[in-house]
C-alpha cells in the first residue's frame, strides 16, 4: 500500500491523526504530515478509517 496527501485540499481537522497516529501527524497549522507512505498491512485498517473520515478527502492510496 503506497500512500499520498494533498496537503493543498487539508482543512487540518485533524481526524486521520486520531485514528492512526503512526501514520499522520500536523503541521503547526494542522495540516497533515504523511509520516509512513508505505504503511505495512497490518495499519490497513486504520489507513481505512482515515480515508473514510477525512472531510477534506485528501489521502489517496496509489
Amino acid at each position: 500500500m503506497k500512500l499520498s496527501v494533498d496537503t493543498d485540499k487539508c482543512c487540518g481537522a485533524g481526524q486521520c491523526v486520531l485514528v492512526a497516529p503512526e501514520i499522520f501527524d500536523q503541521d503547526d497549522d494542522g495540516i497533515v504530515i504523511l509520516l509512513d507512505s508505505a504503511p505495512s498491512d497490518d495499519l490497513r485498517d486504520a489507513v481505512e478509517d482515515a480515508i473514510a473520515i477525512c472531510p477534506a478527502d485528501v489521502i489517496h492510496v496509489e
